[in-house]
């Protein structure tokens, strides 16, 4: 009964439904237009083999993990920059955005330089099949330099997610989109006069999608004159204070996904071995599942900037309301999700030129995905959008790198080495992290050790240096 009740006045709270809908479709919809453009990539790269689709997925593990690695600065930095704005604090959401600059571009040149100067070394990191290594290594020497445009874009998207500006990213992801998807015809097909490239072409593509993408975003940052619009030098000048606030909420962050990447990274690691069939299954089944995904990675996103505006303007307790109330949003959607990804999945597979086999598995791979989706879209909610919003970022990292590491690592490489499982099975035993971590995370936030004012904490700290 009391949930009911709950459920009834989050449904009439008109100022909490339009904060939420606001943030959290446009981010939905960004990262759908994304994930559709991953799709696009694997379907024409999928008319090329089973070989190559595994090289491109497996090459793009690199992405993966630098991408985690930027999705951590630009997370926590998020974190910082909506309590800001909650107290209309300009100044130091510049710094911040400064900060994360500084450290995202660095972590891409980390992974650009390797990828280019040693390629062949990085792919069979991943795989010990000959023909994936020498696709792979044409596609990632392209593509790494994509990473810098890729990290300065996020970084402005999700500060500018932070402060209320979500509209401007979403309609430069459409164009994204259509240049990606064009120059994806052009290059692996070789329409337009151009060279028919296979996979380096989708590589290119890429690269200039990511170029004009960065580009986009600046102009329209400036032209706006959005929050983010600044001289140069109002993006560096860090207090102590700062410095230390910053460490200590976003650090973690970083840590935490590029710790969670790593371990993801090791899954592949352990498919890589299981045969390119193995390797194709779960690459299409996560771009298709990357598509229900979105949803709570919107949903993730809008929580912990609504709630960060609040905390940050000193409303506690509206903030642990709302909370509640973006749980009860995640599994109203958890149960749409399931029944969409159950109803799509047979007419997306069919779309692949893929062996029957490979058909079979994926669709496995797909129903243990549903199983699990309830979990995993808690613990979205949770990990990245409550307890973050009010810095509660170390504990976030020990559930995160815990789940991967303890649970999910050792299950990819039993479940696929020592007892030779099908590769359904051996994500099956995986994806039992989500519910370590849903059980944890649950507990944390119980605690309210979440329901901070990082703007309170950050006079307090200026006043005792």
């Amino acid at each position: 009964m009391q949930l009911l009740k709950t459920t009834g006045e989050m449904l009439k709270d008109k100022s909490f439904l339009s904060k939420a809908i606001t943030i959290a479709l446009p981010v939905a919809l960004q990262g759908m237009l994304n994930t559709i453009v991953n799709l696009v990539d694997t379907m024409m790269i999928g008319t090329l083999g089973e070989t190559t689709i595994a090289a491109v997925g497996l090459a793009n593990k690199v992405f993966f993990v630098f991408s985690l690695l930027v999705f951590g600065v630009a997370s926590g930095s998020g974190v910082l920059a909506a309590q800001y704005w909650g107290n209309r604090d300009v100044k130091n959401i510049r710094k911040v955005l400064g900060l994360a600059l500084i450290i995202s571009v660095t972590g891409a040149m980390g992974f650009l330089i390797p990828a280019v100067v040693c390629p062949e070394a990085v792919m069979r990191i991943f795989t010990t099949s000959e023909g994936a290594v020498l696709v792979g290594i044409t596609y990632l020497v392209i593509v790494a330099f994509s990473y810098p445009f890729t990290a300065i874009t996020n970084t402005y998207v999700a500060l500018l997610r932070s402060v209320g500006r979500v509209k401007a990213p979403v309609v430069i992801s459409c164009m994204t989109i259509c240049v990606n998807i064009c120059f994806n015809y052009t290059f692996i097909f070789g329409h337009f006069g151009a060279p028919a490239m296979g996979a380096p072409g989708a590589a290119l593509a890429t690269l200039i999608a990511r170029i004009v993408e960065c580009l986009a975003i600046l102009a329209v940052t400036y032209y706006t004159r959005s929050p983010l619009a600044c001289h140069v030098k109002e993006l560096f000048g860090y207090s102590r204070a700062f410095l230390r606030q910053f460490a200590s909420t976003t650090g973690p962050v970083i840590a935490n996904e590029f710790m969670w990447g790593l371990g993801t990274t090791m899954y592949s690691l352990a498919y890589g071995r299981m045969g390119d069939n193995a390797v194709a299954a779960i690459t299409i089944a996560t771009t298709i599942q990357d598509i229900v995904v979105v949803l709570f990675q919107g949903l993730s996103a809008a929580t912990a900037v609504v709630l960060g505006h609040e905390l940050g303007g000193g409303k506690i307790r509206r903030a642990e309301k709302y909370a509640t109330n973006f749980f009860i949003l995640q599994f109203m959607a958890s149960l749409f999700a399931m029944a969409v990804c159950f109803s799509i999945r047979g007419v997306i597979i069919g779309m692949y030129s893929i062996t029957p086999e490979v058909a079979a598995d994926v669709n496995l791979c797909l129903l243990v995905f549903i199983l699990y989706l309830p979990a995993k879209s808690f613990n979205f909610v949770n990990i990245v959008g409550v307890l973050r919003s009010g810095g509660d970022t170390k504990v976030c990292l020990f559930i995160d790198t815990s789940g991967v590491w303890l649970i999910g690592v050792p299950m990819a490489f039993l479940g696929g080495l020592y007892f030779k499982q099908p590769i359904y099975v051996v994500y099956a035993m995986v994806m039992f992290e989500e519910v370590y971590k849903m059980v944890i995370g649950y507990g944390r936030y119980r605690q309210k050790r979440w329901l901070r004012n990082l703007n309170v904490e950050l006079c307090r700290a200026k006043q005792n240096l």
